[in-house]
């Protein structure tokens, strides 16, 4: 009999209001007032996440960023820069107790991508886990798309999902990307180089990281076609059963809340 999780549709929210849910859905299962949680969510309007030790200062260009109308916002989690546009983003919270999960992050990874990778196949795309040879290098790039880690979602060696993992008050919160269209131009503009011959370099070689599902499937899909091909994918691959459930006013209120006092100030956005 499979297990029974809170199936959480936000629809699209602002950057702000995105992470402020995330956390407060960890608050509470943390204190027990709801099971585990997938959440699916898009952004209005479009954002850029950084890492929580993500130095924003000399690094990302937030000028680009406000001619562009993004918002920038910190997360909680850590790892490198995501433009948040034309994507399906998930999160998923569950107990580090409970007893399909891995005491180690990078298994815990593994058990949680399952979900990625049947909702991948429920789209007909054959996608795989990344499986890096002997230590990850890095480039240093500010870029999260630039290379995938341990278990993240791949297409013909091609990143297709980036995600990112914390754990606070005895509860695991993974969230991540995927991508339905990138334009790779925009992107680019989120970040600081040199030069701008050295920022074409980065936009070409990118095209060569990372896909989009729109660039590798014959019809494109919409935003829900891709919700609901990765809600059965979660589904199958972490063997549960979704409840749709919906938050009461006090709750939305409470996101509002904190998405106000962390989420928008200054000082948590630009702490680094």
């Amino acid at each position: 009999m499979s297990e029974t999780w809170y199936y959480v549709d936000t629809g699209h929210a602002t950057p702000a209001f995105n992470m402020a849910m995330d956390e407060l859905l960890l608050d509470w299962h943390s204190e027990g007032k709801i099971p585990p949680v997938l959440r699916f969510y898009g952004w209005e309007p479009a954002g850029l996440s950084v890492g929580y030790f993500q130095k924003v200062k000399g690094k990302i260009d937030l000028d680009g960023v406000k001619r562009h109308g993004y918002e920038l916002v910190r997360r909680q989690t850590g790892g490198r820069a995501v433009l948040h546009d034309q994507e399906l983003t998930y999160s998923v919270i569950v107990s580090e107790e409970h007893p399909d999960m891995p005491k180690s992050v990078k298994e815990a990874y593994l058990v949680i991508s399952k979900g990625l990778l049947h909702g991948f196949r429920s789209l007909g795309v054959e996608a795989d886990f990344a499986i890096p040879e002997g230590k990850l290098e890095t480039t240093g790039s500010a870029v999260c798309f630039e290379e995938p880690s341990w278990y993240e979602l791949i297409v013909e060696g091609k990143k297709a999902a980036g995600s990112a993992q914390t754990r606070k008050k005895g509860v695991i919160l993974q969230h991540g990307s995927i991508p339905i269209e990138v334009d790779d131009g925009k992107l680019f503009d989120m970040f600081i180089y040199p030069n701008e011959r050295v920022k074409e370099r980065a936009r070409k070689a990118f095209g060569d990281k990372a896909v989009a599902i729109n660039d590798i499937i014959p019809s494109p899909v919409t935003f829900d076609q891709t919700k609901e091909a990765f809600r059965q994918g979660f589904e199958k691959g972490l063997e549960i059963k979704l409840e749709p459930y919906q938050l009461t006013a006090e709750q939305l209120e409470a996101v509002e809340q904190l998405a106000e006092k962390r989420y928008r100030s200054d000082e948590w956005n630009y702490i680094r």
